[in-house]
């Protein structure tokens, strides 16, 4: 190698990279299904994130002891990735403050990231964001923790571009159930499940717009999860068309028969991560200049491209070829 300058040093000089994340992000309400899910990690590896769940889980009345239980799990030496957020209730709920006092409190420095529910606007984001961070320097983090934002109303879809540009927010996530119940039966509810929810004007709608937001301001696009538990080809084929046809490069689960098949779903082509391990191969060898390959021409925006897939491809497990592994993941 004439120039052993890794890609990440000199393909986004002077800018924010795009976030590479797990293709999965599966939620758990109840400490039995967080360590379940704990466990399936340790087994797989970090190809999906764990959520713990204080927004649907928690029992009324019981939020406080919830979030202490979902703070212990974001401790736990089991947690061996650092890939564990949480959920948090909406800002219209009297718990919110709190859930983020335990969470940051007992966990900030472990968290992954923490998700936010039903806003109806950016300036909603906003405010528990400004929440979040004054906690934050109240006990000394030295990152900001990542916030993931769930889009299911009808004002966070209008101000979807703004929520995706504010500073820390790193995923918008699209709660389908919730956006159809919001139209008052004007969606039938068989949108909330396919094909409905692939082909329904108003959905279709959504799901774009959301992503369209998410990946101009540099944020990932994650889809809803789907109702079926048992059925993996109705599951794969769910997590295919929100990547192949409306670009969602990661989805909710909400049962651990669904990770695998969203996984596989959602990795790149393996034929196209080999040519990307040669392309950025011969570019690092060229010191980052212009390249041909197999005929065609290469440069500097072509890699930036090839180096995101070739995360991708490492953040769903697959097995990268040797030579792109040694120069770019040892």
């Amino acid at each position: 190698m004439t120039n052993a300058t890794h890609p990440r040093d000199v393909l986004f000089a002077g800018e924010k990279p795009f976030p590479v994340l797990p293709a999965v992000d599966h939620y758990a309400g109840s400490e039995k299904l967080m360590r379940k899910a704990l466990a399936l990690q340790q087994e797989l590896g970090p190809i999906f994130d764990l959520t713990c769940d204080c927004e649907d889980g928690a029992r009324a009345g019981a939020e406080a002891e919830h979030a202490e239980m979902a703070a212990s799990v974001v401790l736990d030496p089991e947690n061996r990735f650092g890939r564990v957020g949480a959920r948090i209730h909406d800002i219209t709920h009297p718990h919110w403050e709190r859930d983020l006092e335990i969470l940051v409190g007992r966990a900030g420095a472990r968290l992954a990231f923490l998700t936010l529910p039903k806003v109806r606007s950016a300036a909603d984001a906003q405010t528990q964001i400004g929440v979040l961070r004054a906690l934050e320097a109240d006990h000394g983090l030295a990152r900001p923790i990542p916030v993931h934002v769930l889009i299911e109303t009808h004002g966070a879809l209008r101000e979807a571009w703004e929520i995706a540009a504010t500073d820390g927010v790193e995923s918008l996530d699209f709660g389908l159930m919730d956006f159809v119940s919001g139209h008052h039966g004007a969606i039938p509810g068989s949108a909330m499940k396919s094909p409905g929810q692939f082909t329904h004007p108003l959905v279709v709608r959504a799901k774009v717009e959301i992503a369209a937001a998410a990946l101009a301001n540099g944020v990932v696009p994650s889809h809803n999860v789907t109702t079926e538990l048992k059925d993996l080809d109705y599951i794969r084929a769910d997590a295919e068309r929100a990547r192949r046809e409306f670009g969602y490069l990661r989805m909710w689960s909400i049962h651990p028969n669904q990770i695998r098949p969203i996984v596989e779903a959602m990795r790149p082509d393996f034929s196209e991560v080999e040519e990307a391990g040669e392309i950025l191969a011969a570019a690092q060898d060229a010191a980052w200049g212009p390249i041909q390959h197999q005929g065609k021409l290469h440069d500097r925006a072509s890699y930036r491209y090839y180096w995101e897939l070739l995360q991708r491809a490492q953040a769903t497990g697959m097995t990268l070829p040797e030579e792109a592994r040694r120069r770019f993941f040892a």
